[in-house]
């Protein structure tokens, strides 16, 4: 643990060229591999043309509406009292529910069976605009597990 006192800076993050989004620029990090940012811009630009000529609509407008149906309202923490370990549902932080939305989109993109890593993206990308597909699944699975729980919500801290 660090020695100084007092809370990190968060360090601003930088829009990305194209659409001047500093969500797409944190998506394309959390897309990154191995340090290959011109890789990961390739792959998400390819994304939104891919969506743009399935769909018809804004590529953008499908991103923004898909990130929105991923994020999690609700998830549990672990608390431990008494020697009993229980799952506690809390709510989202702003910035952790948008980490987790583009985590599990990158995730669950990786995993598809398409050809190619902008199709793979685009199609979890139009299938979570459609409220479907494993991201919303995994939000879904989340939410489930926060109100099964919610007898243990006394136990916030």
């Amino acid at each position: 643990m660090s020695r100084r006192s007092g809370a990190v800076q968060k360090r601003p993050i930088e829009p990305d060229a194209k659409y001047g989004d500093p969500v797409v620029s944190n998506f394309i990090n959390y897309l990154m591999r191995d340090g290959k940012k011109s890789v990961a811009e390739r792959v998400f630009y390819g994304a939104m043309e891919a969506i743009e000529k399935k769909s018809g609509e804004n590529g953008l407008e499908v991103f923004r509406s898909a990130l929105a149906n991923v994020k999690p309202q609700l998830e549990v923490r672990s608390r431990r009292v008494g020697g009993v370990t229980y799952q506690v549902p809390v709510e989202v932080r702003p910035e952790r529910m948008q980490a987790l939305a583009i985590r599990w989109m990158v995730t669950f993109a990786r995993a598809r069976k398409e050809h190619g890593m902008a199709q793979k993206l685009a199609g979890e990308l139009m299938d979570a605009h459609k409220n479907q597909g494993g991201a919303v699944k995994k939000r879904d699975d989340t939410r489930r597990m926060a109100d099964a729980n919610k007898a243990f919500s006394h136990y916030r801290w």
